[in-house]
């Protein structure tokens, strides 16, 4: 099966059940490190394992798990890609370090996609969701081509800072954009889909907190670590909700 429609089959499947978005960002001593999002959608396997090996021709008997860098992706459409705009095109070449990983298991009802990239700060983060929403342009405007590409459509700016002694998420809401997309057509499909659907945000930092700004994140033993689930929906429609400081120890 090929990358582009391995992708947009994922995002049909994904639609189809509430999932479980999970942020990771880990962030190492000298600022470099990790981020990734993972989407579970294993209920749908639970639900729907076998019709979903015979719609990507595979036996769900067997385990699938396949891994591929975007930079592949976009040379499989780069003939798509050079009809589009420099603006466009830019923002798709950001996508370029990203890796794309699809596990599937009938037997243990497992349904799993993953993306993830290396930084060397976390300011290399900013809007790395919404320059992925840029690959719906590849098909006129249709369908996402994976699930991860709706989570740069909550028509927001995504900020993320570190120096040491603060961390900050911070959403700032486009009020114009989102106006339009409540009027939109398929917001309330879209809301439909993702009503029982969460999105969790875990931090991993090289030093112990000190607080969070958000009074619902929990803590891991070494009070390194923080995890906030929030309603999917409050992601799509109220990002600013997802906004919070992180203080250390000294």
């Amino acid at each position: 099966m090929k990358l582009y429609k391995l992708l947009s089959f994922s995002f049909l499947l994904a639609t189809l059940t509430s999932c479980t978005f999970t942020e990771n960002i880990t962030i190492n001593d000298n600022g470099t490190g990790k981020f990734s999002v993972d989407m579970d959608g294993s209920s749908l396997m639970a639900m729907a394992g076998d019709q979903i090996g015979s719609q990507m021709g595979a036996d769900t008997k067997k385990s699938m798990d396949s891994t591929f860098t975007f930079k592949q992706l976009i040379a499989e459409k780069q003939d798509s890609i050079s009809k589009l705009s420099p603006e466009a095109q830019k923002e798709i070449k950001k996508l370029e370090n990203l890796v794309f990983n699809i596990k599937m298991n009938g037997e243990q009802k497992q349904f799993l996609m993953n993306i993830a990239t290396d930084f060397k700060s976390v300011n290399e983060l900013q809007d790395v969701l919404q320059s992925m929403n840029t690959l719906q342009k590849l098909e006129g405007g249709a369908n996402p081509s994976t699930p991860f590409a709706g989570l740069g459509d909550n028509k927001s700016k995504l900020s993320y800072t570190y120096n040491g002694k603060k961390f900050t998420r911070k959403a700032i809401i486009d009020k114009q954009k989102l106006t339009e997309k409540a009027n939109d057509s398929t917001a309330d499909m879209s809301k439909m889909i993702f009503a029982s659907s969460n999105y969790i945000v875990k931090y991993h930092f090289p030093k112990k907190i000190k607080k969070v700004s958000n009074p619902n994140a929990l803590f891991s033993e070494d009070r390194k670590t923080i995890t906030i689930q929030y309603p999917f929906t409050d992601y799509m429609e109220n990002p600013d909700k997802l906004n919070f400081d992180v203080e250390f120890e000294k």
